[in-house]
């Protein structure tokens, strides 16, 4: 298993409000930015009846490893506290979940999150600015039929895993979890980056996906993304580095200029004995899973 965090000496953002203001959202979104990073925070991780110990990097990141031997799931509980004293605190205790896939699961999701499931508008920086300062978990919208399809995905193998990974920073975290509370989405691990800090905080979303394979090695994958960015080469050279891992590959078509040619580029040169799907809306992403049998639920056969 893998615990990853912040530490921040920060009060916790503000909670959403139904209705509440345009300062409102901008108080907590700027909030969710200005932040104070602690670093060489001893930490104390404990997941089942393993522990490990770590101490924060420069930019309050940590990252633990542990094979704990009584595994529940789908999610195990567990809790990082403060390993001894740290500018006079001693005892502070947060919680930690970890989703541990079931037996009974057939497949994983990894998921990209914006232009993906969320409307973002990335290629509008202007828009994408505005909504995400403006707005809240409860006001963002999803793209219709993507929470449904998502769950329906995750009810195939009763209970397969979903790992959102994306390119928006980490900062944006307990928004994105809200979004998916909300939106009814299917909660699972939301992997994220930090634009200005450590190795870890900077990784790409390409390393993020390596690792989640290689944390489930007896698990095949589906990839699903948007054609906004980088997800139909990142898509591809993972489907090449891992043969007979992944069983589908879907883009979301959210282009600006359809005929710009960068997904072309990956399409025109695939010969991979995977499905690379370039969908309109989720109706076409479910259409295709069910004809390859991904929508199969166990009770209904095959």
């Amino acid at each position: 298993m893998v615990v990853r965090g912040r530490v921040l000496d920060n009060p916790p953002p503000a909670p959403v409000m139904e209705g509440e203001g345009l300062g409102a959202a901008l108080r907590r979104s700027v909030s969710q930015f200005v932040t104070d990073e602690l670093p060489g925070v001893p930490l104390r991780i404990a997941v089942g009846d393993a522990t490990a110990e770590v101490v924060t990097d420069g930019e309050g990141y940590f990252r633990a490893e542990l094979r704990p031997s009584d595994v529940v799931s789908p999610w195990q509980e567990g809790w990082v506290e403060l390993a001894g004293e740290y500018r006079g605190l001693t005892g502070h205790r947060a919680p930690v979940r970890v989703r541990v896939p079931g037996p009974e699961a057939r497949f994983g999701i990894v998921s990209d999150i914006d232009d993906t499931i969320l409307e973002t508008g990335v290629q509008r920086v202007g828009q994408m600015l505005r909504q995400t300062f403006a707005g809240s978990a409860l006001t963002r919208t999803p793209f219709p039929g993507a929470a449904e399809l998502y769950r329906d995905l995750v009810a195939a193998g009763q209970g397969n895993p979903v790992f959102y990974v994306s390119s928006s920073p980490w900062n944006l975290h307990a928004f994105l979890l809200g979004f998916l509370r909300h939106r009814d989405f299917p909660l699972g691990p939301v992997l994220l980056r930090d634009l200005i800090g450590g190795h870890d905080g900077r990784a790409r979303k390409h390393e993020r996906i390596e690792e989640v394979l290689r944390l489930h090695p007896r698990l095949p994958f589906v990839l699903i993304g948007d054609s906004g960015e980088k997800d139909p080469q990142v898509y591809a050279d993972i489907v090449r580095a891992h043969p007979g891992r992944i069983r589908a590959v879907y883009i979301r078509e959210v282009r600006l200029d359809p005929g710009d040619g960068r997904v072309e580029q990956v399409t025109d040169a695939w010969e991979e004995d995977v499905p690379f799907v370039l969908a309109a809306d989720s109706d076409g992403v479910r259409r295709h899973a069910e004809r390859i049998g991904l929508l199969t639920t166990p009770a209904a056969g095959s």
